[in-house]
């Protein structure tokens, strides 16, 4: 009898069993790791004090923080609105057109992820430095006379990040959009509604759920992007992301950075939870 329960479990455990040892020991562990170091000492020399504290976390309510906390998210809500209105109308576009033609502009879409995007935002840093390829352009067509500071600015994150996150919007909206009943653009025509009506009350509500994920899949993305903020933005732009590096490799306070990180955490389950509460399904997020 025990050995039928285990054949019959077997394909179970074969097929599962792999894939929770890796959560296990990649993702399980590390996060318990850091969950238990933000409530540690910072040691004398860098490291953890092995001594139980909430200082950490009453840190993080600082005024400073706090304040880099608000202008990351006023940051990744401006990031995520533009990749909305960039994206909609592209993903909108690609599902109108025939099978043969989505396959391509798709592959566009995914294209940048055959290269680093490391490498890809030092390319940005070539074309919109002072000596870059636009100012030298805008110069030689005599529209401007002195080169404009492109460069380690706000505007420059937002375009990286942008840039860099771009087609995880795209992608969860072509796949809302696709399956967009269009029976029900139809009748609303045959009923006598304009084309911007339409699209208000039957498109675009029927297409929310791709907006949700893509949003998600933007914003929280763009909380942790150090890289884009350091290359592009210089010393000028402090976002989570940076904040929390700086805590683990430049000021070695691992309890904070722990505790920074924890927050960040909290930030996106409260998003994916309230996503699932607005009714969107999970699959739309693992879409892609």
């Amino acid at each position: 009898m025990k050995n039928c329960k285990f054949k019959k479990s077997l394909p179970v455990i074969t097929m599962v069993g792999p894939i929770g040892i890796w959560m296990t020991l990649f993702v399980a562990v590390p996060l318990i790791y850091v969950f238990a170091i933000s409530f540690m000492k910072k040691g004398t020399y860098g490291g953890v004090e092995f001594a139980f504290t909430l200082q950490n976390y009453k840190d993080v309510l600082s005024p400073l923080y706090l304040k880099i906390f608000g202008y990351s998210l006023l940051m990744s809500a401006v990031i995520t609105v533009i990749c909305i209105l960039i994206a909609y109308p592209y993903a909108y576009f690609i599902s109108r057109k025939s099978a043969i033609t989505r396959v391509i502009l798709l592959m566009f879409v995914m294209l940048p992820f055959l290269t680093n995007s490391l490498i890809r935002t030092y390319g940005w840093i070539i074309l919109i430095r002072s000596e870059g390829i636009i100012n030298n352009f805008l110069i030689s067509i005599h529209l401007i006379k002195q080169p404009f500071d492109l460069i380690y600015t706000d505007g420059a994150v937002i375009m990286g990040i942008v840039y860099t996150l771009l087609p995880f919007m795209i992608l969860p909206l072509y796949s809302s959009i696709e399956k967009l009943d269009k029976s029900l653009l139809e009748a609303a025509n045959d009923l006598g509604a304009r084309p911007s009506k339409t699209f208000f009350k039957v498109t675009l509500p029927l297409t929310m759920p791709g907006i949700f994920a893509g949003s998600i899949m933007v914003f929280v993305p763009s909380l942790g992007l150090f890289f884009i903020a350091d290359l592009l933005g210089g010393s000028k732009v402090m976002l989570i992301g940076n904040l929390i590096r700086n805590q683990f490799l430049t000021a070695r306070n691992w309890p904070f950075g722990a505790a920074l990180s924890m927050v960040l955490i909290i930030i996106t389950l409260a998003l994916v939870a309230g996503y699932k509460k607005a009714g969107g399904s999970m699959d739309d997020l693992g879409g892609i």
